[in-house]
């Protein structure tokens, strides 16, 4: 084996803004701040884990130290873009802020930022999953991130923002990066399955995608692993195989024996898949997803709200929706896996079938009023009679 081998995730990491998939609004915002000379002292970017957070962080220091100049179009090709892409370059300090975050080590950071950059325009310091950092290291850090130098600049990265002090958010300019469409990671990943010499199904990429959650790198980890199984030769089916995922045909059979109210094919359905090593609760997170698009067909009133042989109502759907989404921390976390999906499905079939009481009154409402009207008025005659009546 090659001792340079890299994998995936690593070799196709973004380079320029131009690679960042599905976080438009942030790369629009970081090169008009290039183009305008607005560039902040201190951004936080909070998203999910694998969508880009690290990746624009050192695109963006890219983009200020390169010996062409600032740009929106770093060359990297010159030592500063070389050695940021290495992870060593002498003004680009990369901080892990779940190992680094005593109060001492920010102190040293604290009194670095004094010392000039030596060989880029500026001193950039990328803390990622700053929200580790302790009150007191966040405090240590203040009066720093609020005046810094002028040759220095702060990226914060965090998955958790909820934990990072408000007297430093309030310091940064804040940007959300969002997870990743299912659409643009099979598309991202179909590229990289082509310049890798590897032939995948369509239906495969779509797999994969759906696995990752709306995380890019987590999609390139299992595409890494997909090839290491199937060599340059991938279907839809290894991929069920590999991680016991649903095709779209089962998950479409589920949905339909669950609003049909089909107990004995909901209890069918799950013995099979238990017994080919599916995993349940991937099995509810995708048929909640198939569900959900049969919800958002049947308010435009589109003909994909109909299931199996059952037209779907919106109203109908929101329930179960509403059961398989309490239900699934019970298949996470209960101790068996296999019974709570059953009972969770089951509630789900029951709860379909019911009917709220406001929805019957609507409908005998709208009956009523759809009665001729001598028909209405002669049953209303014993009643004004009665009214009349001394």
């Amino acid at each position: 084996m090659s001792a340079n081998y890299q994998v995936i995730a690593r070799k196709w990491r973004p380079q320029v803004f131009e690679d960042v998939v599905g976080q438009d609004h942030i790369v629009r915002t970081l090169k008009n701040a290039i183009e305008g000379d607005r560039i902040a002292h201190a951004y936080l970017f909070v998203g999910p884990r694998g969508t880009g957070k690290t990746s624009l962080a050192r695109i963006f220091a890219k983009a200020l130290n390169c010996a062409t100049g600032v740009t929106t179009t770093p060359c990297n090709a010159c030592p500063s873009c070389e050695t940021i892409t290495a992870g060593n370059s002498m003004d680009v300090i990369e901080v892990d802020g779940a190992s680094n975050n005593s109060v001492d080590q920010i102190r040293d950071l604290r009194d670095d930022v004094r010392y000039a950059p030596t060989q880029g325009k500026y001193k950039i310091y990328i803390i990622d999953e700053v929200h580790m950092l302790s009150n007191q290291a966040f405090n240590a850090l203040l009066k720093t991130l609020e005046e810094p130098p002028s040759h220095v600049k702060f990226v914060f990265a965090t998955t958790e923002s909820q934990k990072v002090l408000p007297t430093i958010v309030s310091r940064c300019q804040r940007f959300e990066l969002k997870p990743i469409a299912d659409s643009l990671i099979a598309e991202r990943l179909g590229s990289i399955a082509g310049e890798e010499g590897v032939d995948i199904e369509p239906e495969a990429l779509s797999a994969i995608a759906r696995l990752a959650f709306g995380g890019m790198r987590d999609s390139q980890s299992i595409l890494d692993q997909m090839i290491s199984f199937c060599g340059k030769t991938i279907s839809a089916t290894d991929v069920q195989e590999v991680y016991g995922i649903l095709s779209e045909e089962q998950v479409r059979a589920l949905a339909a024996h669950l609003v049909a109210g089909d107990y004995r094919g909901l209890v069918d359905v799950v013995d099979s898949m238990a017994d080919e090593g599916r995993d349940l609760f991937r099995a509810l997170v995708d048929l909640q997803a198939f569900l959900r698009e049969a919800l958002v067909a049947a308010v435009r009133g589109d003909d994909k709200s109909r299931i199996g042989e059952v037209n779907v109502s919106p109203e109908r759907l929101t329930r179960i929706l509403e059961v398989l989404r309490d239900g699934r921390d019970k298949v996470m976390h209960g101790l068996s896996d296999r019974i709570n999906f059953e009972i969770v499905l089951l509630k789900a079939a029951e709860e379909g079938q019911t009917r709220a009481i406001d929805t019957v009154v609507r409908e005998l409402a709208e009956i009523a009023a759809a009665l001729p009207a001598e028909e209405t008025t002669e049953k209303k005659k014993p009643i004004e009679s009665l009214s009349a009546t001394p």
